[in-house]
């Protein structure tokens, strides 16, 4: 119960924030150079009347605080908006899009701990070593690399030059196989999305998996040197017991933290990744949007990403107790 209560307080802290990124956004978005309306007939013959037309349709014709009254009130309500070029409500454009975004984070993250908590223990136990070196070198080179080139670099050795997989796109495992040409089955489907989803993957999540390393190395060092490890040691306890039950849990809070924090990173780092690889994810949507100056679309696809980082720093917060048994969420003292 008492975790229960805090999830429900956590949850109620969100929404001044949500609020606030509506705000924020929302000014941003009308405020900015560019006319949607004049985007959206380019190319087209028009006159002042329909301009007019349009503009009243979609409420630009009305002053700022009443149109982001409407939208809130919209919002609580369910609905998004429409959006002024695609002409199609705000919530069936982003529901197109969140799968290939989340398919896209969650793998990148998955490849981060599953190489960078491995390669924390190995150089944590092997400091000053040469192992230590080469994985403290290779962590800082991740660090210091934006994703995008990451993705370039990938392409050219991968796909351009080795031709041993593809440079764009995606095929998503959860769609029928029949919906894809040449593609006979469901494992044919999982290995060609593994196969189209492993560049990007890697591109996006080489950042993260750069920052848990460098976290995983200095927590298990730290944990190593604990008391209560020494005294597994003078007991004689195996060195493979101690790295798995004494120092190994208690150096994952941090992970949790990092993790959790570096959400709105692997989503910022999104939006580059599906450009470089041709994925009509979330963050093509957005960019798109924004040169567009559809500011429905803006204001949609903000306020959903807002809500996936706020809900993904509660989840964090969560995990410690379950992590840590020390960790609890009662009452003061």
């Amino acid at each position: 119960m008492k975790l229960l209560k805090y999830t429900i307080y956590r949850l109620l802290q969100a929404i001044p924030v949500l609020i606030g990124i509506s705000i924020i956004t929302f000014l941003l978005a009308n405020l900015g150079p560019g006319d949607p309306v004049s985007l959206m007939l380019q190319g087209q013959e028009h006159d002042e009347e329909l301009i007019r037309m349009i503009e009243r349709r979609y409420g630009l014709d009305r002053p700022l605080h009443e149109r982001y009254v409407t939208y809130m009130t919209g919002l609580l309500q369910g609905d998004l908006g429409q959006s002024i070029h695609h002409q199609r409500p705000v919530a069936a454009l982003i529901v197109e899009r969140l799968g290939p975004t989340l398919l896209l984070v969650v793998s990148a993250y998955a490849f981060a701990l599953a190489t960078a908590i491995p390669l924390g223990i190995v150089a944590a136990n092997k400091r000053n070593e040469p192992t230590d070196h080469v994985s403290r070198i290779a962590a800082l080179v991740g660090v210091s690399t934006p994703s995008f080139w990451i993705g370039i670099v990938l392409i050219l050795i991968f796909a351009v030059k080795l031709g041993w997989l593809p440079s764009s796109g995606l095929i998503y495992p959860w769609r029928p196989p029949e919906s894809y040409r040449g593609i006979d089955g469901h494992l044919e489907l999982y290995y060609q999305s593994l196969r189209h989803l492993l560049l990007p993957m890697i591109a996006l999540g080489t950042l993260q998996m750069a920052t848990i390393m460098r976290v995983e190395r200095t927590q298990m060092i730290e944990s190593l040197q604990g008391e209560y490890v020494k005294l597994a040691r003078a007991y004689g306890v195996p060195e493979r017991t101690i790295l798995r039950k004494h120092a190994f849990q208690v150096a994952q809070l941090p992970i949790i933290t990092i993790v959790g924090l570096n959400l709105s990173t692997a989503i910022g780092g999104a939006v580059l990744v599906e450009t470089v690889f041709n994925i009509n994810g979330m963050g093509r949507l957005f960019v798109n949007a924004i040169s567009q100056n559809d500011y429905q679309l803006v204001m949609g696809v903000t306020m959903m990403l807002g809500l996936l980082f706020v809900v993904g720093v509660i989840v964090t917060d969560i995990s410690y107790a379950y992590v840590d048994p020390r960790v609890t969420y009662g009452d003061r003292d």
